[in-house]
């Protein structure tokens, strides 16, 4: 790697402000929040709407669209009627 032209790679907190969840990973985001981690030092802190804990599909509670009998309901409703 070139030195200098990459961004800065280090520890970031990332809070989940909808499950009240934070977990601490490697990342080039920034802030200029801080947090206090569990192991006593302080991290930046980048808050997020949604993670894997709060988001529908990861948490087994997304909703599968019935597409094939709306398009079924779209089709009788405006289909084109013969003329006689």
């Amino acid at each position: 790697m070139k030195p200098g032209i990459h961004p800065a790679y280090g520890p970031v907190v990332f809070r989940d402000k909808a499950a009240d969840f934070a977990f601490l990973t490697r990342s080039t985001a920034t802030s200029d929040k801080t947090v206090e981690w569990e192991d006593g030092n302080t991290y930046p802190v980048v808050d997020v709407e949604i993670s894997s804990v709060s988001h529908p599909f990861y948490t087994g509670t997304a909703r599968v669209l019935d597409t094939a009998g709306r398009v079924e309901r779209f089709e009788r409703r405006y289909a084109r009627r013969e003329v006689r």
